[in-house]
């Protein structure tokens, strides 16, 4: 864990992880709780947590003191074990809800925001029990009766089709037993493909289904978690009776967005304000005090049965357009049994196509032989058009592509996986595909 040189004064001063400190180097003072040191990186350098929840670490030389400290209660000697492994103690789960509160489902699946430091290597990981953010976020008791449900633990990188199905039954069933609403907790990378899914998944909603999660960590000072998910919990007993994002609106404690499953994109690695909508309007701004404020037209709740549709093709690819690309890859989709194409192309829908790798006789050949391939734009806003240019004119009239309107490519994929899980009938594919059906195609484009 730590050097020798480390440890032996940490011994002589009889300090324990998890215990409160004072450390002392050149001329700065750092107080905390010292803990437990990276297997990787510098064994010299003292760890400890500061009251801010962010930790530091301090190179320790000769000149170096660590003591612990006169005015604060020692932790005890259990939470070197706690800290390592994640482990919660009993008093940190009785969480007791008012059963008088309208009944929430609140679905696990893993993520950031339910994940701690893991103190041996340094990283994040996913390893905190769903009861201890409810226990972190004792707010809920006044907002919602809150049952869990951890149907798996998962990194949403990991995540495919079995698992969204088993997301949408489990929801259908919370909502279809009394629950107001179901909040689905998740790893941001892919958690706007899940809220595309379950937006088709999910026939005939009744109630919010609110998908949450969290850029930091909840151990982390400036994390995330806790106001999402309290945001999360006015969305689920609201009115808004769609599949939507509820996340952090701006890098500041102010509000969250609760945005269409289907016009949610995340916009950046870090950032808190990553989940924003892309052509399409939030259906509302959520403040931590439960304050709604209506942004869109939504469904409204009633009490029409949910039914989980749940087909789906695996095998339909997303490809990008790039300078040189070469359209044989979509031959070797094909060879390997793929039943359809999500191109994200250029500008208003472009591919090449007057130059020496064009695309458009494989397009024409695949659309020839019953493969749909959908075209949308990699620039994300906007739409594509297939008559400004004759390029597009070539691609869409003669060669058969399907427009994919104002849809994010994310969610072009995510509607052409299902609609073929339900007709591989080209003219009916291209029908479906260019349907509104869930919103997510708008009849006008957004200035």
């Amino acid at each position: 864990m730590y050097s020798n040189k480390i440890q032996s004064v940490l011994d002589s001063q009889k300090i324990k992880i998890g215990e409160e400190v004072v450390v002392n180097k050149s001329g700065n003072q750092y107080e905390g709780i010292l803990m437990p040191r990276s297997e990787i990186g510098n064994q010299n350098c003292i760890v400890i947590k500061l009251d801010s929840g962010y930790n530091i670490g301090v190179e320790f030389d000769s000149k170096t003191t660590i003591k612990k400290s006169a005015h604060r209660t020692p932790k005890a000697e259990k939470e070197e074990e706690e800290f390592e492994l994640g482990k919660i103690k009993k008093s940190l789960i009785k969480v007791e809800f008012d059963p008088k509160k309208p009944p929430v489902s609140l679905i696990a699946t893993g993520g950031t925001i339910a994940s701690r430091v893991d103190y041996k290597t340094g990283a994040v990981r996913m390893q905190m029990d769903p009861k201890e953010f409810l226990h972190n976020t004792p707010e809920l008791v006044n907002i919602v009766n809150l049952k869990t449900e951890v149907p798996f633990t998962k990194a949403s990188e990991d995540m495919d089709h079995t698992d969204w199905q088993e997301l949408a039954k489990l929801t259908a069933k919370k909502l279809n037993s009394g629950d107001h609403g179901v909040i689905i907790t998740h790893g941001t990378d892919i958690l706007h493909y899940t809220a595309a899914v379950l937006s088709f998944f999910l026939k005939n909603l009744s109630k919010p289904v609110v998908i949450v999660g969290a850029q930091k960590s909840p151990d982390r000072g400036s994390s995330d978690a806790f106001m999402n998910l309290i945001c999360a919990s006015y969305a689920a007993v609201s009115d808004i009776a769609e599949v939507g994002v509820c996340m952090h609106a701006t890098i500041e404690d102010t509000f969250c967005l609760f945005t269409p499953g289907t016009k949610v994109r995340k916009m950046d690695t870090v950032k808190r304000s990553a989940f924003q909508p892309v052509n399409g309007r939030p259906f509302a701004k959520i403040y931590p005090d439960g304050k709604i404020e209506a942004l869109s037209e939504y469904k409204k709740r009633s009490e029409q049965k949910v039914e989980a549709d749940t087909a789906w093709e695996p095998n339909v690819a997303l490809v990008k357009i790039y300078p040189e690309s070469d359209p044989s890859v979509l031959e070797w989709y094909i060879s390997k049994g793929y039943k359809g194409f999500v191109l994200e192309a250029t500008g208003l829908g472009h591919v090449p196509t007057q130059s020496k790798k064009s695309w458009i006789p494989t397009i024409k050949k695949l659309v020839k032989d019953g493969i749909p391939v959908v075209v949308t734009s990699q620039t994300l806003y906007g739409r594509v058009n297939p008559n400004v240019y004759t390029n597009l004119r070539i691609l869409f009239y003669e060669a058969g592509a399907i427009p994919g309107e104002d849809m994010t490519p994310e969610t072009a994929w995510v509607k052409l996986s299902w609609v073929l899980g339900h007709t591989k009938a080209l003219e009916e594919v291209r029908k479906l595909m260019t349907t509104n059906l869930v919103g997510e195609i708008t009849e006008r484009s957004l200035l």
